[in-house]
């Protein structure tokens, strides 16, 4: 079994973390202090302090420890957003890729390079699923694998990918997802591309799709890159391998911008169901579907909103959506 070294950060280590870890235990401990900041979506906060597009990144930070999810779509964006927003990213040394689009996956080696000149461990990790590397292709026979013309240089930079075929604990309370079961037909992801496997090419149903989970006293937080694999199977699977609490707080994309009304009622449904309490809908939710479901969960404008660049969640605070929706 292949294990990655030590990354001291700070005062902080990080413990190895295994490329095929076994199955989850429970740990006794809780994440305390939790703050997430949006780095990549669709819009701005605030004028002067970042730019808006179509992309995602998060910056989640837990008593102490910070992780990166996601990178954004440009190889600049989260750089420059994060300059703009005093946030310091050079002290974070690992970065969740929850899946392959490039709008997720697009600043990864811009942030290492740059980042590694003040700390050379600086997003020397990145954590991904099983699959995340294999062959997409169009109907026309391209590549749409977004990470894969990055791989290369990363690694270079001496960065190391983990694959995690479990659910595993990343830090104390922050669980990586793995691949994320499917029971619910939430079919969130856009036709078209094919997969290219040993049996063939088959429709890509972003098979690598993973989230973050963070359990609290209050419940879990789901940070989700786009929820390909659906919001609703996701949160059963985190209350299955983390605990069966209430879903406290939803962050981040949904893929619900194209779904009709009927998917919008029934996943409200199911999130009312898991006593969903805030809801920070960001990058591909869509503004209209993030409103409805909102309103069908029983939300209000302080507890849900469109996500915007350097909106944040605080554990026991909620949201801060900045001037935009505030």
């Amino acid at each position: 079994m292949r294990q990655t070294l030590p990354v001291t950060l700070g005062l902080l280590v990080l413990a190895p973390i295994a490329s095929s870890p076994a199955p989850p235990t429970r740990h006794p401990s809780l994440a305390s202090a939790v703050h997430v900041t949006i780095l990549s979506t669709m819009l701005s906060g605030n004028p002067e302090h970042g730019i808006g597009e179509w992309g995602f990144a998060a910056l989640l930070e837990v008593d102490g420890r910070r992780l990166l999810i996601d990178t954004g779509a440009r190889p600049e964006t989260v750089l420059r957003n994060a300059q703009e927003l005093g946030v310091d990213l050079s002290t974070v040394t690992d970065v969740v890729l929850t899946h392959n689009h490039a709008d997720h996956v697009g600043g990864l080696v811009t942030l290492r390079r740059e980042l590694a000149k003040r700390n050379p461990a600086a997003l020397a990790r990145a954590h991904v699923a099983p699959g995340i590397f294999q062959s997409r292709l169009t109907p026309d026979g391209h590549e749409a694998n977004g990470l894969l013309p990055l791989r290369a240089a990363y690694e270079a930079s001496g960065g190391t990918f983990v694959q995690h075929s479990r659910p595993t604990e990343l830090i104390p309370g922050v669980w990586f997802s793995g691949p994320i079961p499917r029971p619910h037909q939430e079919r969130n992801w856009s036709k078209g591309l094919l997969l290219q496997g040993p049996a063939g090419a088959v429709e890509d149903t972003i098979p690598e799709d993973a989230a973050v989970v963070v359990d609290t006293k209050d419940g879990l937080i789901i940070i989700n890159g786009c929820g390909h694999a659906g919001i609703v199977n996701t949160a059963e699977y985190a209350r299955s391998f983390v605990r069966p609490a209430p879903v406290h707080a939803v962050i981040g994309g949904l893929h619900l911008f194209a779904a009709t009304d009927a998917q919008v009622a029934w996943t409200a449904s199911k999130l009312r169901e898991f006593g969903v309490s805030y809801l920070l809908g960001a990058h591909c939710t869509g503004i209209e579907a993030t409103y409805r479901l909102r309103e069908l969960i029983g939300l209000t404008r302080k507890t849900a909103v469109v996500g915007a660049v350097g909106a944040s969640f605080t554990l026991g605070k909620g949201l801060d959506p900045l001037g935009l929706a505030g």
